[in-house]
């Protein structure tokens, strides 16, 4: 048998495999990035799952595919392995799974927009490259934390008196259920994790955006062509000299494939960009059938 990890900030999501790739057991479990839940909690989270996974059935191979701190992964998976429980123990990013979705090991690349964001390529020469993805506190175009930013730091000036009063205002006063600048600012900076409640406000703003709303499709468009930018970046080194509709890209994540977004991407992007419509746990799979 052979254990898949599609391990992220939000949940953890655990495969038990046989040798023909059927799923035969899975496991659903808290989120257990290492950068957000802290490092111990984020270890015991991913080896309780595992234990519960490993306890009936013995296991040659074990893949972690998880967010955050790649050096720490790659010590828990030499750890793992020396227990001996999970078998031959390996550590990837999380940006593998959707990149082996979009590309199934060919040349072409990812985009991938969630809580974060990143730009994941397979290169023609076979290597493996990562772009973005550098958490909430510096960036992720694209990403919920990004396109909450953009919408509060809008709706303060607005706020303020300094421009015009958008629809954003009141989707930020909502939100928070404040009425002032000064407590608005104070909610989000004195919050355990201004994070996820930043980011929180990426659903409404895309539903917003979908109704035809000005102001909020603006933010939507200029955090996704941030994105995008990124992604032009990584085909002119990798790809040089490719036809632009015969390389393989995908989107992934509930921002890029949300209705909302798709009309920007069709209109900004040169690429042929096809959604991934499998959750990563299915990459993890498919993964796991090459060890």
């Amino acid at each position: 048998m052979k254990i898949g990890v599609d391990g992220g900030g939000t949940k953890t999501e655990l495969i038990l495999i046989d040798d023909r790739g059927e799923v035969i057991a899975r496991r659903l479990t808290s989120g257990c990035n290492p950068s957000i839940a802290g490092p111990e909690a984020a270890r015991i989270t991913l080896e309780e799952a595992l234990a519960t996974l490993a306890a009936h059935f013995p296991v040659s191979h074990t893949l972690l595919c998880m967010a955050g701190a790649p050096a720490f992964w790659r010590e828990t998976a030499e750890v793992l392995t020396a227990g001996e429980l999970f078998g031959e123990v390996t550590a990837l990013d999380d940006s593998r799974p959707v990149l082996e979705l979009a590309t199934s090991g060919r040349p072409g690349l990812v985009l991938h927009a969630g809580t974060g964001s990143f730009v994941a390529a397979h290169a023609p020469d076979g290597t493996l490259h990562y772009a973005g993805g550098t958490g909430w506190r510096f960036g992720d175009p694209g990403s919920g934390y990004d396109l909450g930013r953009r919408a509060i730091s809008k709706a303060l000036l607005e706020l303020q008196g300094w421009q015009l009063p958008t629809s954003l205002s009141t989707l930020l006063r909502d939100h928070t259920g404040h009425v002032h600048v000064a407590a608005i600012t104070r909610y989000f900076y004195q919050h355990a994790e201004p994070n996820k409640q930043i980011a929180a406000l990426a659903p409404a703003l895309l539903r917003l955006a979908e109704e035809g709303d000005h102001a909020a499709h603006q933010i939507v468009t200029e955090s996704v062509t941030a994105l995008l930018q990124l992604a032009e970046d990584v085909i002119t080194k990798l790809f040089a000299g490719w036809h632009r509709d015969t390389l393989r890209a995908g989107v992934s994540g509930p921002i890029l494939t949300h209705p909302a977004v798709r009309p920007i991407l069709a209109t900004r992007s040169s690429l042929n960009l096809r959604p991934v419509e499998d959750p990563p746990v299915e990459g993890v799979r498919r993964l796991l059938l090459r060890q």
